[in-house]
């Protein structure tokens, strides 16, 4: 949630900010909602003290023998006042809160502005692609001739969207992720295992609502949902507390599987692995002093492309402009695999920096001293790991169709150098 007193201060930047964003949130109740809040305040406030004040003549006056009747009929219509207007307060900073919480993050100086993400911006890149010297294969085929994907099965199981991995692609699928916690554990980020179901408050914490509910899978009945990140529970970890300001800046990491409804998606991405309805991740997240984050915005994207490198896996990476950024992001980085089966760079981690939006929804606090403030946010993939099988498997194919096994990941899988039929 954005800082109210920058919409009180600064409407015209907040306006400009939506119209960069392609954003069609309407403002125009802002003004009157706050200031209708501010003059309830204002005159409820002084009907209390009025009211406490009337009421310390009742004593008096049975002190002194007097009849007291018509001050506490006037104490008692101040009292019903009071409640009509405690109500309508209540009232008013429900829309007023409402009205906020649509409103996405200020844009970091440094985002690019642009329509969507033909406007991205390309700022380093790492790696060549591969000159195979033979007819390549996408995952899909490379998977299914080696027995190690099988869709069918999961369409059986489930439905569309879903894999079962088989022999060394369920081990190679392990393999990654133990390899992506050892490596963030050695940058320094204490592992979690945290809850695959978070409730309403945690989604709303991390700005998943109330703007991306249809994303979601909700519990029938219960204020449950699926995690459709990491991101979700681990930034959920501190909410509604201080930390303090000496153990700044705070790392974690945590493998978990994601459920994603793509509502969104329909038609886009249905063969393979690249958009599923439960894939697995290693997320990144951080908790920092509000004048390192942008320092912290580049080491997170530099451990995680670290996974990239010693995969040996081709990348770019893109500044998000302003109409292709997240809704709770300020700044954010896409790191992009090449996949050879597709001829092009796909997503396989975006690094944000949320600066205080998530901490101010979910109250999220530093002190130290005398000093107290909200901290800011960062999370990454350290990387998605189906997209990563896939960018593994494209990449280090074979002309026989076997697939070289990265020489760092070949400890995770018992020494194995490929996977071969």
């Amino acid at each position: 949630m954005i800082d109210v007193n920058i919409l009180r201060n600064d409407f015209d930047a907040v306006k400009k900010m939506l119209t960069d964003r392609g954003s069609s949130i309407d403002l125009t109740a802002f003004s009157d909602l706050d200031s209708k809040r501010r003059q309830l305040i204002t005159d409820s406030d002084k009907l209390k003290s009025e009211r406490k004040s009337t009421s310390k003549q009742i004593g008096m006056m049975i002190g002194k023998g007097e009849d007291p009747a018509e001050i506490k009929a006037r104490v008692a219509k101040m009292g019903d006042r009071i409640k009509e207007m405690d109500s309508e307060l209540a009232q008013t900073e429900e829309e007023l809160n409402d009205l906020l919480a649509g409103i996405p993050n200020i844009l970091h100086d440094t985002t690019p502005i642009g329509a969507g993400e033909d406007d991205n911006v390309e700022v380093d890149r790492w790696g060549t692609p591969r000159d195979f010297g033979f007819e390549i294969k996408d995952h899909v085929d490379l998977g299914t001739a080696l027995n190690i994907l099988d869709f069918e099965t999961a369409a059986k199981l489930t439905g569309a969207r879903f894999a079962l991995l088989r022999g060394d692609g369920a081990r190679l699928e392990r393999a990654l992720i133990n390899f992506m916690i050892d490596v963030h554990t050695e940058q320094g980020y204490e592992e979690v295992l945290p809850p695959f179901i978070v409730n309403g408050d945690s989604m709303y914490g991390t700005g998943q609502f109330p703007k991306m509910k249809e994303d979601v899978f909700k519990l029938e009945g219960l204020n449950y949902y699926l995690i459709p990140t990491a991101e979700v529970p681990v930034t959920n970890i501190h909410r509604n507390e201080f930390i303090e300001e000496a153990r700044l800046p705070v790392y974690y990491q945590a493998f978990t599987p994601c459920f994603r409804s793509e509502a969104g998606a329909h038609g886009r991405d249905t063969r393979g692995l690249i958009r599923q309805h439960q894939f697995n991740k290693v997320e990144l997240v951080k908790f920092v002093h509000p004048e390192e984050s942008d320092k912290e915005l580049e080491k997170l994207r530099n451990d995680a492309e670290e996974i990239l490198k010693r995969l040996e896996l081709p990348y770019r990476v893109m500044a998000l402009c302003s109409g292709d950024i997240s809704f709770a992001a300020a700044k954010c980085y896409d790191l992009e695999v090449w996949l050879p089966g597709q001829g092009k760079y796909r997503e396989i981690s975006s690094c944000s920096n949320f600066r205080d939006f998530q901490a101010r929804r979910a109250r999220i606090r530093y002190k130290g001293g005398k000093k107290k403030g909200l901290v800011h946010t960062l999370n990454g993939s350290g990387l998605a790991v189906g997209r990563t099988l896939v960018a593994l498997l494209e990449n280090h194919q074979q002309s026989d169709g076997s697939i070289q096994i990265p020489e760092a990941l070949r400890p995770y899988m018992n020494g194995k150098e490929t996977i071969s039929k």
